[in-house]
């Protein structure tokens, strides 16, 4: 009787140990979550209707670490000016054909290297990774944006920059393509990062 005992617990500890592993390894593999918004605008650009525009909006990334990768998303509210007589942006005028714009990069391979991102005034920043890519979504109103393909052919990299302060700081969006040549431009759109991991994950730097 307390040899079937033993084995039954015996058996019952054995499962335990493997749903905490399991758990655990579970736990492990979660994707480090950043967060953040962005507020910026677009310069006057004559082959950009309706330039300059306001942009507006909030951002999300996952980075799972195992597979070297990131899934980013962000929803957006842009408008425009009235013009003067002259035909000059006119502040007084403001939210004119204000829209939303819905954002997916997804599965997108990230560089541990801040090469290529875009360049901040002093304190400049010092760290970060970034992700570059064809979107895989990009809305106006909730439907197709009018100035993009289909499929999408528009690109954007995602900078998460930061220094020795605050690791993951500022975030960058640069469109290029279709989006760029006749909505969004080409400049760096800036944000903050607003969520991070709270504690240090490993990278490679």
């Amino acid at each position: 009787m307390r040899s079937k005992f033993l084995t039954s617990a015996v058996r019952v500890l054995s499962l335990l140990l493997l749903v905490s592993a399991t758990c655990a390894l579970a736990q492990e593999r979660r994707p480090v979550h950043f967060s953040g918004l962005f507020n910026d605008y677009s310069p006057t650009n004559p082959a950009i209707t309706g330039s300059p525009w306001e942009m507006h909006g909030q951002w999300s990334m996952d980075v799972n670490l195992e597979r070297g990768t990131a899934d980013f998303a962000a929803d957006m509210t842009m408008s425009g000016y009235g013009t003067t007589a002259t035909g000059a942006p006119d502040a007084i005028q403001g939210g004119q054909a204000a829209h939303t714009h819905h954002l997916k990069l997804t599965n997108k391979k990230i560089t541990w290297s801040i090469a290529g991102c875009p360049v901040y005034a002093k304190p400049v920043p010092t760290e970060g990774f970034q992700i570059n890519g064809t979107v895989s979504l990009i809305t106006g109103n909730g439907g197709v944006a009018p100035f993009e393909t289909t499929p999408p052919s528009s690109t954007l990299q995602i900078c998460v920059l930061g220094g020795s302060e605050v690791p993951f700081s500022n975030v960058t969006l640069v469109f290029g393509g279709p989006a760029a040549l006749k909505h969004f431009g080409s400049q760096p759109i800036h944000g903050v990062v607003r969520i991070q991991p709270t504690e240090p994950f490993e990278h490679k730097w």
